[in-house]
């Protein structure tokens, strides 16, 4: 007998939960696009983490952070303040690499939030915080 059947339901678990996680952000990098957003990246991994979607529309450069969860509320609170430090970091790191990632010229940048709730709309809520706390 293998010990791997204990293991098989946490292993489906995660499995799943990537998947509805995958769902979250195509459905979040759709709104985006549908309201004149271009996706530069999704799933961006530098140094500091990774950005949920990266997200230019003219000149403003948006990190997107994406949660499934039923409310504004809920999602707001899931976006921890060590995960907002980290966040901030990682787009230090992309504008240094600007033109590299189709983000050179930006004139601002903005941490957004869009949740997808139990009905599967995303909802997005524009500058969600801002780096320094507020």
């Amino acid at each position: 007998m293998s010990g791997g059947g204990t293991r098989s339901p946490r292993i489906a678990r995660g499995r799943s939960s990537e998947r509805a996680g995958r769902r979250a952000e195509a459905l979040a990098a759709l709104r985006l696009r549908l309201t004149g957003w271009r996706i530069l990246a999704r799933r961006l991994k530098t140094p500091a983490g990774e950005i949920d979607i990266l997200a230019r529309r003219g000149r403003m450069l948006a990190v997107v952070e994406v949660k499934r969860r039923p409310d504004r509320a809920t999602a707001g609170e899931a976006v921890l303040p060590a995960q907002r430090r980290r966040l901030a970091r990682a787009a230090d790191w992309v504008l240094a690499r600007g033109e590299a990632l189709g983000a050179g010229g930006v004139e601002g940048l903005r941490f957004d939030l869009i949740w997808v709730d139990r009905l599967g709309l995303p909802h997005h809520l524009p500058d969600a915080w801002r780096p320094d706390g507020s």
